[in-house]
């Protein structure tokens, strides 16, 4: 959990604000939910990791001696969800497009682009089983990181029930499929022989271990005759689903990017079709994940809506960007356009109102507050990476002018102070 600087904000707020328009785009509706929801929520919901990872809250009051938890730091954004179309369902419509971008927690061990607390940029439509649905979802994120300066990224594309054929075929039984899954899931993380030993802790024997590796290796590598492995029908139709999904984002920024990854799992249970993580080659992890879980609203609702949805990760895509030196140029990085200086005490009233003509004409203003020496205000402006210093002397006052010093040119004009605001607009323009 950190603190976030002037600069890191903005950074972060330009990446929102990239992802919040391209969502919009798509039709995606904003929704909000609180920070905590009750225990029950969610666990259950995300696997044996996932719900050691849930920041629990003890029971408050009388009841806090007995150590007890009844409330829980969201985990993600996808079960509170659930929870909200299963609560205000009269009040949504039949297909609900949504779109979060909020704080999430989780009592994970921080390492590169991971963190305690971090925001997930979710994107969400419930409603439809529509292979469309996915389509357009992964269209919308890929439009996101497209817009955002991202050129190499690959879609990963899996389908649970493809995932359960192709368990099946090994011969591991179906009480083992979801810890088999939680080991397939870090294959490229821990390779082949680390999923073999955990898979051999899990009970799950040698030989369907290493069977199950090397259908993966041949869907992998789209062997021809990869598909007859699958033995059951429900199999085939997640495989073909899976092409449908490409199929339809023929001609989008989503083309070209797929590549059907077998091994893919996400370790979240609450998947029942389309898998798909997005990733870069410079970082270990993926930049978000998501997939259809056509059952997760059922639990709270008691009948099944179908659903489908997908995560950026914002502190994963701000670490890749700043690496990169992906940011704008013309990207904010001071917290003014123009410092108004104070001459004398009795002139700030004089620099307040030339200040409130300058904000009405659109520009960002920081008053100095003091009556220093001219040199040490500029000093100060300088530090800030302020471009410009608006001076309000005596003469200027009585001629109705101002006079604007551009510090990187070491200039200075003096303006009717109705005009200002246009010639420092020019110097912003000139600066790029």
């Amino acid at each position: 959990m950190r603190d976030f600087l002037p600069e890191d904000v903005r950074r972060r707020e330009y990446v929102i604000g990239v992802i919040q328009r391209v969502y919009e785009r798509y039709g995606f509706e904003p929704l909000e939910t609180p920070a905590v929801e009750n225990l029950e929520t969610l666990m259950g919901k995300y696997g044996e990791e996932g719900n050691q990872l849930i920041f629990k809250i003890l029971k408050r009051g009388e009841h806090e001696a007995s150590g007890q938890a009844d409330l829980a730091l969201r985990y993600d954004l996808t079960v509170p969800l659930a929870r909200v179309v299963a609560q205000h369902q009269a009040k949504l419509p039949k297909l609900f497009k949504r779109y979060q971008i909020q704080p999430v927690w989780r009592a994970d061990r921080p390492a590169r682009g991971r963190f305690r607390e971090f925001y997930q940029c979710d994107v969400d439509a419930l409603g439809s089983t529509s292979p469309v649905v996915e389509a357009e979802i992964c269209t919308a994120v890929s439009d996101a990181l497209v817009e955002l300066g991202f050129r190499d990224f690959t879609i990963r594309l899996n389908h649970r029930q493809l995932l359960t054929s192709i368990l099946n075929v090994c011969g591991i039984p179906e009480s083992l499929h979801a810890t088999a899954l939680v080991a397939v899931d870090k294959l490229d993380k821990i390779g082949p022989d680390g999923v073999k030993a955990e898979m051999a802790a899990r009970g799950i024997s040698g030989e369907s271990a290493v069977k199950l590796l090397e259908v993966l290796e041949r869907f992998g590598k789209n062997e021809p005759g990869s598909r007859s492995l699958l033995l059951d029908a429900a199999g085939i139709a997640a495989f073909e689903n899976v092409g449908a999904i490409v199929a339809l984002t023929d001609g989008t920024s989503a083309a070209g990017h797929f590549r059907l990854d077998p091994s893919l799992a996400r370790g979240l249970s609450y998947y029942t079709g389309a898998i798909m993580e997005i990733s870069v080659p410079d970082l270990a992890g993926s930049l978000g994940g998501g997939g259809r879980y056509d059952n997760l609203v059922g639990m709270f609702l008691g009948q099944s809506i179908p659903a489908c949805g997908f995560s950026l990760g914002l502190e994963r895509i701000l670490v890749v960007m700043g690496e990169r030196g992906m940011f704008p140029t013309s990207l904010a990085t001071s917290p003014a356009d123009v410092m108004m200086a104070v001459f004398d005490a009795a002139d700030v009233p004089h620099a307040l109102r030339v200040a409130g003509l300058l904000r009405r004409a659109g520009l960002r203003v920081l008053v100095y507050p003091d009556a220093h020496k001219i040199g040490k205000q500029i000093k100060y402006a300088d530090s800030l990476r302020i471009p410009f210093v608006a001076i309000l002397g005596g003469d200027e006052i009585a001629a109705g002018t101002v006079t604007i010093k551009d510090l990187a040119a070491q200039t200075q004009t003096t303006y009717d102070q109705a005009a200002a605001g246009d010639a420092v607009f020019e110097g912003l323009r000139q600066r790029g």
